[in-house]
Order: C-alpha cells, then structure tokens, then sequence
C-alpha cells in the first residue's frame, strides 16, 4: 500500500520562511512524479511545485522565486518557502505518481497518490 505522508506545517509571520517535507512509502514502481498542491479556504487546489525522477523541477508562476522544491537521495521530498505571503495561506498537500520517463510532470498532471496535508498560516 503506497503512503504519502507531508510534515512541518505550522505558523509564521509574512516574510518568514517554512520546509514542507513529505515521504512515499510502498511498492510504488516506475519512475515518479512527485508535486504540492495547496488548497486555500474557499478556493480550488491548485499546483504549486513538481519534480519528477530526474530532477527537473516545475513551478507555478505565484510561488517562482520564494518556494524551491527538492528531493534527497532517500526519496524524501521537500518544499522550502521563503518570503511567505498571507495569500499562501493554505493547505499543502504532497501528491505522486508515477509516469514513463519521457512524460513531462506537469502541475496538471494525473497524481494518484495523495498525503493528508499539513496547514500554513501565513499572518500579515
């Protein structure tokens, strides 16, 4: 059974910074895509951040330049926000899947795996 698990949600004033980190777990086979995704009050999720199995990396216009994703040689995944803003204000969510190695990750790509999410304030 494939586990998706986010930690290191929690408060912080506007300018401050937050990591994200989420781990995948299980027998996952192929090459993966792994993304953030936030869903603010009132609002539709919306992609945040990929990076697929070789690194390349994905991100949406709002968060270019303050969130940097990463992945670690153990597979841990994780999302480094600086510069927070009250608009970011949500919950994040680690998504993976798995694709062929020439299928880009996309931030609308398909995910089928899915973390619980951990919640960011971001105060003014």
């Amino acid at each position: 059974q494939v586990q998706v698990v986010e930690s290191g949600g929690g408060s912080v004033q506007a300018g401050g910074s937050l990591r994200l980190s989420c781990v995948l777990s299980g027998n996952i086979l192929g090459y993966t895509c792994m993304a953030w995704f936030r869903q603010a009050p009132g609002k539709e999720r919306e992609g945040v951040a990929t990076i697929n199995h070789a690194y390349s990396t994905v991100y949406a216009d709002s968060v270019k330049g303050r969130f940097t994703v990463s992945k670690d040689s153990t597979g841990k995944t994780s999302l480094q926000m600086n510069n927070l803003k009250p608009a970011d204000t949500a919950t994040y969510y680690c998504a993976a899947t798995t694709m062929p190695w020439s299928t880009p990750c996309q931030l609308n790509s398909d995910f089928s795996y899915w973390g619980q999410g951990t919640l960011v304030t971001v105060s003014s």
